[in-house]
């Protein structure tokens, strides 16, 4: 999807996908936020982060977060929010313009977050974002994956596809998945760490 369309979405509206007021929003956010294994991670990535709701939800579980969007004008509303909302015990978060398909940080995350942002991409552009995902993801890292069901027209690739297109990565390992009708979140580590639940790894089972 090109620059401009985010930047007339943001333009029209400083939450055009109401990301701070709906339900449907709220309990997204808190379904992917229990599904991660980890209590905390070192250093995650969020691409897409819009105005930064879900990176100011994920902070008190991360010592340090880049968090990118395309559009400038997201940005600067994420900014605002981070800095005015900022909670006790929260790790440090740095904002960038980065695009899902521009070269990758220099940085290995042991959380990476594609909510909402990969059905932008073509089936190529995806396959190659999800290639630089895992060579970036930590050997004890998560990456979660949530998208929106329904078809929108001008988006490349529905959400369900995206999902497919993940899911067969050989590079990744499932470890949790909820599904309904409005959207999927799945939660992978690499594959060669094998699956761990949360049961093995605090040596419950």
């Amino acid at each position: 999807m090109p620059y401009e369309y985010f930047q007339e979405m943001y333009a029209r509206d400083r939450d055009p996908w109401k990301f701070a007021t709906r339900w449907y929003e709220e309990r997204k956010r808190a379904l992917a936020l229990a599904a991660l294994p980890q209590r905390r991670y070192r250093c995650a990535f969020e691409p897409g982060c819009g105005i930064g709701i879900l990176t100011q939800e994920l902070l008190p579980r991360c010592d340090r977060i880049i968090a990118t969007d395309i559009a400038d004008a997201a940005l600067r509303t994420a900014t605002e929010r981070l800095t005015r909302d900022r909670q006790p015990g929260s790790g440090t978060v740095e904002l960038r313009q980065w695009a899902l398909g521009d070269d990758w940080p220099a940085t290995q995350f042991d959380l990476i977050v594609l909510s909402e942002v990969c059905y932008y991409l073509d089936t190529d552009g995806l396959h190659t974002a999800v290639d630089a995902a895992v060579a970036h993801l930590d050997r004890d890292g998560t990456l979660v994956c949530v998208h929106w069901r329904h078809p929108v027209p001008e988006y490349p690739l529905t959400g369900d596809r995206v999902h497919a297109l993940i899911a067969a990565h050989p590079g990744l390992t499932p470890m949790a998945r909820y599904r309904d009708d409005d959207f999927l979140l799945d939660v992978y580590t690499p594959a060669q760490t094998g699956r761990r639940s949360v049961a093995e790894h605090e040596g419950l089972v």
